[in-house]
């Protein structure tokens, strides 16, 4: 079977789940963020932490609610991490250098899940478990928290309350990701993925000698890993790893984990404002940008390039036997389209072309599905101006969804936009002009330019993925990449907060005949086309110094 048509396989069975998940999670989702209900174990939680679930935020006060609870994360984890060597279960690994347990701690709480170490050489069972699993979890609900608040700001009017912050993470963690992360860990564990909280053994060589390694609770990692869009991998491979992941069917499982709860989002966001079809078409932007990157990709890695390429059936460098091209190219394009960063290939070894991809998916600001809420909150602030720009071209007050986009929404819509960018290029350029940050190249000319943009493209869009050439792990790449990726998790969300309250503050607007019908396959294209257009002016000069040029002249 040819390496396309496996892959056109997988593709399919995969829409099919995604298709039959999508209903009954996305309406699930709309209950639980619109009930007024509390389960007793929620209220348990409401006590210990002092909360009044009750009670009604602006957007201030819920920004300050999203930014306390990250503070204390930033700081437990990174405390953790330093007194590791002190803790019980550390399987004699010392405690993580300041550097690195800085980054490491942005990192999970800002939903990234860069890793500049290996996971199997350097963390303990305590940390991996009670520290950066906790943060797979709790920063995935932040992020589902506010996109919450922004689909309350457009279906309310008169009033500038989004909810109550601490409600929202505790429904999101207790009553989607946890129920669906047991049902995930014991499929995974079926399929031969590792759990347990076994010590360091040494394991026989065919050439006589002993390799050591430790096991842990993968499983359980694994799969909120990927359905919280994280990345993290228990081990340095990450989903390369037959412990994470042993077979062709664990491997679409856990793309179906990653995409699942991005697109059942936009079910969700239909139905908590009163239309399914204002849903689907946001659906339909989604799945048509990532449908044609996952075709691009499944092209231009099982193109044949010269008798080594014929031999293997296309480019298998870097990519396991097991999975081949066609789950390699879905997973990346899944990885890098949304805010995961689990890898189960070698994205360095990619076609120039391929490569390429991968960045861009990230460009787009990883909206396509995206991440668990970050994906929807960014799709619809994409949407804000995309309605802006019919308006400017009928030469009429823009409205979307019964709401006017003025001057102060279209503010917050454009600096949500133009915060990312800045951060990727800023940092690229000033890592390129100094002598330090290039000698942690492992390849020079273009494709060593592309390891550097990557790094920063990953951290600051909470992707985490990597070109696995750059040699990450120095105070430089820690730090920088660490401050990216807090500035690139939580500065939007001010912006999306505050547009969320400019909404809800308005009265709606009745449909005329001159109002734009967003929920058309008209406004899907127009979508679509503001994305990458706005894209492409933004990175185009970036991707052709590094990609494009490898690709073109390969």
């Amino acid at each position: 079977m040819s390496p396309v048509l496996a892959g056109v396989l997988q593709l399919l069975a995969l829409v099919a789940a995604l298709a039959l998940a999508y209903r009954p999670l996305g309406d699930h989702m709309a209950g639980v963020y619109s009930s007024t209900r509390h389960l007793r174990v929620e209220k348990w939680i409401y006590k210990a932490i002092g909360a009044d679930p009750g009670t009604e935020m602006r957007w201030p006060a819920y920004l300050r609610g999203v930014l306390a609870f990250s503070l204390v994360s930033v700081l437990f984890l990174y405390l953790m991490q330093r007194v590791q060597g002190s803790l019980p279960g550390s399987l004699g690994f010392s405690s993580i250098d300041p550097d690195q347990a800085f980054n490491t701690a942005a990192s999970f709480v800002a939903n990234t899940n860069w890793q500049s170490y290996s996971g199997e050489q350097a963390m303990g069972h305590v940390v991996q478990t009670g520290g950066l699993a906790v943060q797979n979890f709790v920063s995935a609900a932040v992020g589902m928290a506010v996109a919450a608040a922004l689909v309350r700001g457009f279906a309310r009017s008169r009033t500038g309350e989004l909810g109550n912050f601490w409600a929202d993470l505790v429904r999101g963690t207790v009553r989607i990701l946890l129920p669906i992360s047991v049902i995930g860990a014991l499929v995974l564990v079926a399929c031969g993925a590792v759990q347990n909280f076994s010590g360091i053994h040494a394991v026989g060589q065919f050439d006589g000698s002993a390799q050591q390694w430790n096991g842990g609770a993968v499983a359980s990692q694994e799969v909120i890993k990927e359905l919280g869009t994280n990345g993290g991998g228990y081990f340095n491979a990450n989903s390369a790893h037959p412990f994470e992941n042993p077979t062709a069917f664990s491997n679409l499982f856990e793309v179906f984990l990653i995409l699942v709860i991005p697109f059942a989002l936009t079910r969700t966001f239909g139905r908590m404002i009163g239309s399914l079809k204002q849903g689907y078409a946001v659906l339909a932007t989604m799945a048509t940008i990532w449908l044609g990157f996952t075709a691009l990709m499944l092209w231009t890695e099982s193109a044949h390039h010269g008798p080594a390429f014929d031999l293997a059936g296309g480019a298998m460098e870097g990519k396991e036997t097991r999975f081949g091209i066609g789950g390699s190219a879905i997973f990346s394009v899944a990885t890098t389209l949304t805010s995961t960063g689990a890898v189960n290939s070698f994205h360095s070894s990619n076609t120039g072309l391929g490569g390429g991809l991968n960045l861009l998916g990230m460009q787009l600001g990883e909206i396509a599905p995206g991440g668990v809420g970050s994906g929807l909150y960014g799709m619809l602030v994409m949407a804000v101006i995309a309605v802006f720009i019919a308006g400017l071209m009928v030469g009429r007050t823009p409205e979307y969804l019964g709401k006017k986009i003025g001057t102060r929404q279209i503010k917050f819509a454009a600096c949500y936009i133009l915060i990312t960018p800045a951060l990727v290029l800023g940092f690229t350029a000033v890592a390129m002009a100094l002598d330090g940050p290039r000698d942690s190249m492992l390849n020079s000319g273009a494709h060593g330019f592309s390891e550097i943009l990557y790094a920063y493209t990953s951290g600051a869009n909470n992707n985490g993925s990597a070109f696995g050439g750059l040699g990450a792990d120095t105070e430089w790449f820690n730090s920088t990449i660490g401050i990216a990726m807090l500035l690139g998790r939580f500065l939007p969300m001010v912006f999306v907060l505050a547009l969320a309250g400019s909404l809800a503050e308005q009265t709606p607007v009745p449909e005329t005949a001159g109002t734009l019908r967003t929920q058309k396959p008209l406004f899907t294209g127009l979508l679509a086309g503001t994305i990458m257009i706005i894209t492409g002016l933004t990175y185009f000069p970036a991707l052709a110094l590094g990609p494009l040029a490898e690709g073109l002249a390969s």
